[in-house]
């Protein structure tokens, strides 16, 4: 995945989400991690597979149709795992810290993310 980009957004993201639900009680946690997978997640996705599909040499139709083919498995598979990883994220990890607690995370992630947007 393309690290130089994935943490100044997500790490915006992160400041972003504080501004908005400012606090860190459980029910803070809880609503940033809602809306951190209801609204973040979707849209990362939905711009990382395309844009490592048109970085390989697909063209736009069959960027299309493995974007169709491979999201919604992918968004599945995220489900699986960051609800819980950005609650704990969330509510026991300060804001400075929190980038660095997800690249940690994404290490894993991001090998599933590469093989399945590489598959053909």
């Amino acid at each position: 995945t393309c690290h130089f980009c994935e943490g100044p957004v997500v790490g915006g993201w992160y400041k972003v989400l504080d501004r908005f639900i400012p606090g860190t009680t459980k029910v803070d946690a809880l609503k940033k991690m809602m809306l951190d997978q209801g609204a973040f997640a979707p849209c990362f996705l939905g711009c990382f597979l395309p844009l490592v599909g048109a970085l390989n040499g697909l063209s736009a139709k069959d960027n299309w149709a493995k974007l169709q083919r491979d999201y919604p498995d992918a968004l599945i598979t995220n489900y699986y795992l960051w609800p819980a990883v950005q609650l704990a994220n969330f509510y026991l990890v300060p804001l400075h810290y929190r980038l660095a607690v997800v690249q940690c995370v994404a290490v894993i992630w991001n090998s599933y993310l590469s093989w399945k947007a590489h598959r053909l």
